[in-house]
């Protein structure tokens, strides 16, 4: 669920993600047109089970905090097999 967005001082969203079981996010990167698209994301509630942030580089992680730079660093979310997963998403594209 969109919750924020803006252009300014960069263009960023914020997003609440909820995994339900058997959801999951197959690995890719996020495309942008020009600058740095960078993410943080804030585990709020692990789920029982899976549901588990994969990032090939990230910038910085541990158990609930997950920075990485999106456009450039493949990363999924592994299937979740029990319980669900919340996690607020804030990305921004820094232009260079």
């Amino acid at each position: 669920m969109l919750i924020g967005g803006g252009l300014w001082p960069n263009p960023f969203d914020i997003y609440i993600l909820r995994f339900n079981e058997g959801q999951e996010i197959p690995s890719h990167v996020d495309q942008v047109e020009t600058g740095e698209h960078y993410r943080l994301n804030i585990i709020l509630k692990e789920a029982e089970a899976g549901g588990e942030f994969i990032c090939r580089t990230p910038i910085y992680e541990n158990t609930r905090i997950k920075y990485f730079r999106s456009d450039i660093s493949e990363h999924a979310v592994s299937k979740v097999t029990k319980g669900c997963r919340f996690v607020l998403s804030i990305g921004w594209v820094k232009n260079t």
